[in-house]
């Protein structure tokens, strides 16, 4: 399984970036998946997952309202839309295999993205 993210930048606080993730190697439209991010000196942080359709979406709190994630299963990508930027956001984004409870067992995440947030 290969998981590629790009478009990590620095932004401004409030302001927004775009993030995707180009899986291969798996069924992608069967797959759940996840954002989980790393600040530096702290442990991996779940963000968002959503399901191999979409239907189900779950944020954490410290997201809720300001991230969106989604997924195009024709292009095998998964995105996750960020607004109204916080300096707290700051950290190495991943896109993982799995849901909001297993990507911890799946252990299969990409090289990740770095987001700057900062005036």
């Amino acid at each position: 399984v290969q998981l590629v993210e790009s478009g990590g930048d620095w932004a401004e606080p409030g302001g927004s970036l775009t993030l995707d993730c180009v899986v291969s190697g798996l069924t992608f439209g069967a797959a759940f998946m996840t954002w989980v991010r790393q600040a530096p000196g702290k442990d991996l942080e779940w963000v968002s997952s959503i399901s191999n359709a979409g239907t189900i979406i779950n944020y954490a709190d410290s997201v809720k309202g300001r991230f969106t994630i989604s997924r195009d299963n024709a292009k095998s990508t998964v995105y996750l839309q960020m607004n109204s930027l916080r300096p707290e956001d700051t950290a190495v984004y991943y896109c993982a295999r799995g849901g909001k409870i297993t990507w911890k067992d799946f252990r299969s995440w990409g090289q990740g993205t770095q987001v700057t947030v900062s005036s």
